[in-house]
C-alpha cells in the first residue's frame, strides 16, 4: 500500500513537466528552420548610416539567443527588414521654461518579414518597435546619435523573441 501511495505521489509530481523541451523551443511555422541570413536592412529614414548598426544588433542577438545560426549562404531562411521610422518626442521640459525640452523619448520601428530559400514567406511578416530615452545636453543630434545603439538593442531583442518564441 505504501509503495502505491509513493508511485501515485511521484506519478503527480512528474506529469507537470509533460510538454516541456530544454533547449530552443521555435514555433511551428519556423519548425525546419535552423539557419537564417541576414542582409543588411533597408533604411526608409532620413538618417543616414543607421541600417549597419540595426543590422549588426540583430545579428549579435541572434547569435546571443542560439536558437537559429546566422549564415551568408545556403540559409533555409532570410530575414529581409527594413527601419521605416526613427522618430523623437519631448518627454520631460526645463524647469521654468515649457518651450524647451530636457529629455526625449527615442523610437525605432522596423518592418520584417522572413523568406524560405524559394523567396514564399515562412511567417506573416511583422513589425517592432525599440524604445529608449535620452537627456538633453549642448547638441541634441549628437545625444540622439548615442541613444540610437540602446533603441536598436531593445528593437534586436524583441525582434529576435518574436522569431524564435513566436510571440
Amino acid at each position: 500500500m505504501k509503495n502505491l501511495l509513493v508511485a501515485a505521489v511521484a506519478c503527480l509530481g512528474l506529469s507537470g513537466c509533460l510538454g516541456y523541451h530544454i533547449g530552443p523551443v521555435k514555433p511551428t511555422y519556423l519548425r525546419d528552420v535552423q539557419t537564417i541570413a541576414i542582409p543588411t536592412f533597408e533604411n526608409k529614414t532620413l538618417l543616414p548610416r543607421v541600417e549597419v548598426l540595426v543590422t549588426d544588433t540583430v545579428i549579435k542577438q541572434f547569435q546571443q539567443d542560439g536558437t537559429f545560426k546566422i549564415t551568408n549562404s545556403n540559409a533555409d531562411a532570410t530575414l529581409k527588414a527594413e527601419i521605416i521610422r526613427i522618430s523623437r518626442s519631448p518627454a520631460r521640459s526645463v524647469v521654468g521654461n515649457v518651450l524647451a525640452t530636457s529629455e526625449f523619448n527615442l523610437s525605432m520601428r522596423v518592418k520584417y518579414k522572413i523568406v524560405g530559400p524559394d523567396g514564399k514567406p515562412l511567417a506573416p511578416p511583422g513589425e517592432v518597435v525599440g524604445t529608449t530615452s535620452f537627456f538633453v545636453g549642448t547638441d541634441v543630434t549628437t545625444d540622439e546619435r548615442q541613444a540610437l545603439p540602446l533603441a536598436s538593442e531593445e528593437l534586436a531583442n524583441r525582434l529576435v523573441t518574436q522569431l524564435s518564441e513566436g510571440w
